[in-house]
């Protein structure tokens, strides 16, 4: 079992949990609404390695505040965390916002990292910044409070995009995504907070573009097969831009044609197998 570290970093704590294993260390960043134990599928197939898998303001046992959270800070925070810990040559792998969050670390603190591996990175297409933002509404409605995981885990399992997830990963979304609140339990990412996460997405200072053209390390960009339209808002389709891999001086462009989404939840072992093609 990993062991939970709380770092202060940027004027918050930042939950980290830490597997132990020899340097150079695995950094994984989460998805939006997500938690470091989200991670665990992938995590467990390198024993060897020390892996850090952190929670994000807003998220899992990190600081709460009050919206707005601005995606840049959510790499400032990974930046700072690195720095605190005098993290090097780390293989940083981020889902989604978590690789969004893993890009601008890189660019913020480059010696963290050695390659990076984005698994369906939530970086749209250029022209979709600036755009109007996702209507997350339905996010704050959110159903918030639970008597047990187990409750939790047999609500979701029957969902369609659910039901693609090993049933250990959801176990772990389920188990380590609410936090005990007098005698019942709460979502460890309230539900208004996913929600301005959402907004902020497409806002023009989301956009990393010129950071991307300066990224040194070798970036493996895996897209999902189902990908998302233009106007639509599906979480389970790919936001990433379908040609990103190219803005990167030196990358591969991988599709996981059968998957959805929550690719690390669907199919650990081939996200492993990419990690460990990474030069790293």
């Amino acid at each position: 079992m990993p062991e939970l570290h709380l770092v202060p970093v940027n004027g918050i704590e930042m939950a980290a949990w830490v597997w132990p294993g020899a340097d150079p260390p695995i950094l994984f960043a989460h998805c939006t609404g997500f938690h470091g134990r989200a991670w665990d599928q992938v995590a467990e197939l390198f024993p060897e390695r020390r892996r850090i898998a952190v929670e994000f303001r807003g998220h899992g046992r990190s600081t709460k505040h009050d919206p707005p959270y601005p995606w840049r800070q959510f790499g400032a925070d990974l930046a700072a965390l690195a720095e605190a810990w005098n993290l090097r040559g780390a293989l940083g792998v981020g889902h989604s916002m978590g690789g969004h969050s893993t890009v601008c670390a890189a660019s913020l603190r480059p010696e963290t990292y050695s390659a990076l591996v984005l698994v369906d990175p939530t970086i749209f297409s250029p022209d979709r910044y600036g755009t109007e933002p996702p209507d997350a509404s339905f996010i704050e409605r959110r159903r918030n409070v639970w008597a047990s995981w187990q409750e939790m885990y047999d609500r979701f399992a029957p969902r369609p995009h659910f039901s693609r997830w090993r049933p250990e990963a959801l176990r772990s979304y389920c188990e380590f995504g609410i936090l005990p609140e007098g005698d019942h339990f709460v979502l460890a990412c309230p539900p208004p907070i996913e929600a301005s996460v959402y907004f902020q997405s497409k806002q023009p200072a989301s956009n990393l573009y010129p950071e991307i053209a300066g990224i040194a390390q070798p970036v493996t960009v895996i897209r999902a097969g189902k990908v998302r339209g233009a106007s639509e808002f599906d979480l389970s389709a790919s936001p990433t831009g379908v040609d990103l891999a190219s803005y990167f001086p030196h990358s591969r462009d991988v599709l996981f044609e059968d998957c959805w989404h929550y690719v690390p939840m669907e199919a650990p072992e081939r996200v492993a197998a990419e990690m460990g093609r990474a030069h790293f």
